[in-house]
């Protein structure tokens, strides 16, 4: 038999255990580093959506972001690749990567809960979304270049 209090402590390592932040069951992580025309580096943790289900699923139904995490997608091809925000709770900046590792568009603070498509207008292999002003609060812009740690393509 398990007392009241006990139960309380029980569920709430439970809830600590399930990592509201943490990676979901079979993606994989890795860190995708910005680097911006003044030299800064900026590092972000990131899950990686690599398969149509995750890509679809993405950041939805999530009540927050940790500040330096975020969420790469990555593609098969080069294409112009837009988003839509339905069933996503958080503003998010959308950071557009070609082929080579530079930056090749910006969507800033995306509204949430919009079926708005959002895009560049430009090729992109890959995707970093990260909290909404995270782009401008660190400096990163068009042009900018990342580099992939860890991260399994």
């Amino acid at each position: 038999m398990i007392r009241a209090g006990a139960l309380v402590v029980v569920l709430a390592a439970l809830a600590c255990a399930s990592g509201e932040h943490a990676p979901e069951a079979g993606r994989r992580t890795g860190r995708v580093v910005v680097q911006t025309a003044a030299g800064a580096r900026h590092a972000v943790a990131v899950e990686v959506a690599r398969t149509d289900e995750a890509r679809t699923r993405g950041l939805m139904d999530r009540p927050r972001l940790d500040a330096d995490a975020g969420m790469l997608f990555v593609f098969d091809e080069s294409a112009p690749h837009a988003f839509w925000m339905k069933n996503t709770l958080i503003p998010l900046d959308m950071i557009f990567i070609d082929d080579t590792g530079r930056i090749v568009g910006i969507v800033e603070r995306a509204e949430p809960r919009t079926l708005t498509p959002r895009d560049v207008g430009v090729p992109s292999r890959y995707v970093l979304e990260v909290n909404g002003g995270w782009a401008a609060a660190h400096g990163v812009a068009k042009g900018d270049t990342v580099r992939f740690e860890n991260v399994m393509f």
